[in-house]
């Protein structure tokens, strides 16, 4: 085992899988389901990219200052659509985190390691904390309604690949883990 590469690597795998899926989503017969796979999508690629691990690539100075524009430019919907329900403000605030992350990146003195871990800092810094617990009871609400729905769902034969609710569910609790794991390397 080689310790944070290793984790790193599979967190890459766990984030590209699930943007992947999130692709698939995208051909739902709902629209309000394909324009949330959208989104989801490219907040798992993105977050493959940004767990990439140091050692294996060291992205050049503009990538993290783009990567927060892209997430930002993303978060503008979901910040309109806030205001009709929770999955869009869990998109508002995922689309944060990513900016948020980007520009810690870019901003710290390791920045050129592609990670942003500040030497000798003390404690967390109030953002992180604070987007830790969201995601952290983002995971915890969302792995109980998890259980209800496969059970009730059946073999979903009825249903396409993008229409399964337990999917959908599963796909979103797997990158909020994937972005506690993230926030916790800050």
């Amino acid at each position: 085992m080689h310790g944070p590469a290793s984790s790193g690597w599979l967190l890459v795998a766990l984030c590209a899988a699930t943007g992947a899926y999130c692709l698939l989503r995208t051909r739902s017969r709902v629209e309000e389901q394909r324009r949330a796979a959208g989104g989801e999508a490219l907040m798992g690629f993105g977050m493959a990219v940004m767990a990439v691990p140091a050692t294996a690539f060291t992205p050049p100075v503009w990538a993290w200052p783009a990567c927060a524009a892209v997430f930002a430019l993303a978060g503008l919907p979901a910040l309109r659509a806030a205001r009709t329900g929770a999955c869009h403000l869990h998109h508002l605030i995922g689309a944060g985190a990513m900016v948020y992350m980007a520009v810690t990146m870019a901003t710290s003195p390791g920045s050129g390691d592609g990670h942003g871990h500040a030497q000798g800092d003390a404690g967390i810094p109030l953002p992180t904390g604070a987007l830790l617990l969201y995601f952290v009871a983002y995971v915890l609400v969302t792995g109980v309604r998890l259980v209800p729905v496969a059970a009730v769902a059946g073999d979903g034969r009825g249903a396409g690949w993008g229409d399964r609710p337990e999917l959908t569910r599963a796909c979103r609790l797997s990158m909020a883990i994937a972005m506690v794991a993230m926030l916790l390397t800050m």
